[in-house]
């Protein structure tokens, strides 16, 4: 994908994630490490942390979803956008969407009913997730 490219969709995502954040307030943990399969391009060096982008995205689709967010329905949308700009090969594809259900998975596997500890950890990963597209922008985008 072009540097452009991914400044504005970081960026997008950044803005967005400020928005639930803002709404409500996970604690960083390692990025998953990528792993290609033989004859496949080698990822980018920014794939550990859109890898980690993605799953906070389908963890903030799963809990504003649970608790009534208003941009709830919007995160899947935003999970395509980031396929489409990024999945430039099967595999890739894959990657992303698995770390995308992973984030979703993980809470649901929890988070039953919306309460006070769903909020905070939905305001925790908006703020990483913010963190990360916004390294990702200021890093890669240029």
């Amino acid at each position: 994908m072009r540097r452009g490219a991914v400044l504005i969709l970081a960026l997008l995502i950044a803005l967005s994630l400020g928005e639930a954040a803002a709404q409500t307030q996970r604690p960083a943990a390692s990025p998953p490490k990528p792993a290609t399969e033989p004859g496949e391009p080698p990822p980018p060096p920014y794939e550990p942390q859109l890898l980690s982008l993605a799953e906070i995205m389908g963890s903030l689709a799963y809990l504003r979803t649970l608790c009534a967010g208003k941009e709830a329905e919007d995160w899947r949308a935003r999970m395509t956008a980031l396929i489409d700009a990024e999945g430039r090969t099967p595999q890739r594809r894959e990657r992303l969407t698995s770390a995308y259900n992973r984030g979703f998975r993980a809470y649901s596997a929890t988070h039953r009913i919306c309460t006070d500890s769903s909020q905070e950890a939905a305001a925790r990963l908006a703020s990483e997730g913010e963190r990360l597209a916004r390294l990702l922008a200021g890093r890669y985008g240029g």
